[in-house]
């Protein structure tokens, strides 16, 4: 369960050296922007106010916020002069908050227990809790120094440690979580009395033991607490991101026959005896039931596809196909906010676009929904148990009624009843002899044009 306190995340940093004039924050991975990961880890895990510092110009970032947290409240920090100056822009939200814990936008794999374990810090007696890790290279990171019992003692960033605190490889992470009336008070005493001349808020391990209160090191991955500060490392967290959700998938009963081509979004649910194939793509908003098979190379995105149905292979469901229990998609189908009925097929090379699909009714190779007339969208009607034949058109808006059959090679642009033939084209005309003819003339013609 939720604990009750204040999240409050920096996302001020312009992010330069993602070369972009997208914010930092609002670079994504897995179909998700990195504020709205850090959000939904501290969400699941802390109950409360959440507050957004963001620099000048950033309304888009102010907005991305409210997108994922309805009432989140944006600070503005104009100078950027550290953590403790980017916290104390948001000194409105802390008083009365209970625990307060500070985040970064940047780190999007941070884990909904980590959070949980720092809160359990808290509870336990500590009056400030530092998230840190080991790491296989600590060259840059700050040191977390702790004592011999454990208790940590301070914080020294790479640039202003000496020899013997560089040699420590217990880094700080940034993150922290503090004792709301503990916090207001050190604030007040953080002085930019370093390399930078800036305002650091891990600072106040150091000023919190003066006063007698107790500081802890909470540990992690140092894969969890990856910065992503340019597109390498943002390529870096997608990987991350996939293997986990690669083997959530597996653990939780599906099997991917090549995992580590298969891409997954953020909210991406996957059933029970699920099978899918390699170079499957889930963008998000997919929800798969149980006993479905994805053949190779298709591309699915807010999607619903209901328990034994078959999909691909290069198939794609864009947002709002809704697929009921068996139905088959097959190569080169595209469904867009279609419902199908249970059993329904289209096997082959056809365009659904905008309505419904009875069940068990059959959509042929080539059939196309013509749902636009170059101003609205329109929607096709397909009943239980209708046959479409091969390359046909539907011209929406119109309806197939139930058990009606639709004639290969027809153009379709008035409603059929239940059980009738609907039949569009010309009587075929036969030349024989013609081809020869044709063929002369044209060789003619082209030596002359020599």
């Amino acid at each position: 369960m939720a604990s009750k306190a204040l999240t409050i995340v920096l996302a001020a940093g312009k992010g330069t050296r993602m070369k972009s004039r997208l914010p930092k924050a609002l670079h994504g991975i897995a179909g998700r922007s990195l504020l709205g990961h850090v959000l939904a880890a501290s969400r699941a895990a802390i109950d409360g106010d959440v507050a957004v510092v963001v620099g000048p110009g950033m309304e888009d970032v102010e907005a991305e916020a409210e997108r994922q947290v309805a009432g989140a409240r944006t600070f503005l920090q104009p100078g950027q002069q550290g953590t403790a100056d980017a916290v104390l822009a948001a000194r409105e939200a802390i008083a009365g908050a209970g625990d307060v814990f500070v985040l970064f936008c940047d780190t999007p794999l941070l884990r909904t227990e980590t959070l949980q374990r720092m809160q359990a810090a808290l509870d336990e007696g500590a009056n400030v809790a530092v998230l840190g890790f080991e790491a296989a290279d600590p060259t840059g990171y700050g040191r977390l120094l702790t004592s011999a019992d454990g208790e940590l003692l301070a914080s020294r960033e790479h640039n202003d440690a000496p020899a013997e605190d560089r040699a420590v490889r217990l880094c700080n992470s940034g993150v922290m979580a503090f004792r709301e009336p503990d916090l207001n008070g050190l604030l007040d005493k953080i002085e930019a009395n370093n390399a930078k001349g800036e305002y650091y808020l891990t600072d106040a391990i150091e000023l919190a033991r003066a006063q007698g209160l107790k500081a802890v090191a909470v540990a992690s991955e140092e894969e969890e607490l990856l910065g992503v500060n340019d597109r390498r490392q943002l390529a870096v967290a997608e990987a991350v991101f996939q293997t986990r959700a690669r083997d959530r998938a597996m653990l939780e009963g599906a099997t991917l026959i090549a995992p580590e081509t298969v891409w997954f979004s953020h909210d991406t649910k996957i059933g029970r005896d699920c099978i899918i194939e390699p170079n499957v793509f889930f963008g998000p908003g997919v929800e798969i039931g149980d006993d479905v098979r994805i053949l190779a190379n298709s591309h699915i995105e807010g999607a619903r596809v209901a328990p034994g149905s078959r999909i691909g292979p290069f198939a794609r469901l864009r947002p709002g196909a809704d697929l009921g229990e068996n139905v088959h998609i097959g190569n080169f189908v595209e469904v867009k906010n279609v419902r199908m009925g249970e059993g329904a097929k289209a096997n082959h090379l056809a365009y659904l676009g905008d309505g419904s699909v009875g069940t068990k009714a059959n959509i042929g190779a080539g059939t196309i929904f013509c749902n636009y007339d170059g101003f609205f969208k329109h929607r096709t009607e397909v009943g239980d148990g209708a046959f479409i034949g091969s390359n046909s058109a539907l011209v929406a808006p119109v309806k197939i009624g139930d058990g009606a059959f639709v004639g290969s090679g027809s153009v379709i642009s008035r409603d059929v009843p239940k059980d009738a033939l609907a039949l569009e084209r010309n009587d075929q005309a036969t030349h024989e002899g013609w081809a020869e003819k044709f063929r002369a003339v044209m060789k003619r013609r082209k030596e002359q044009a020599q």
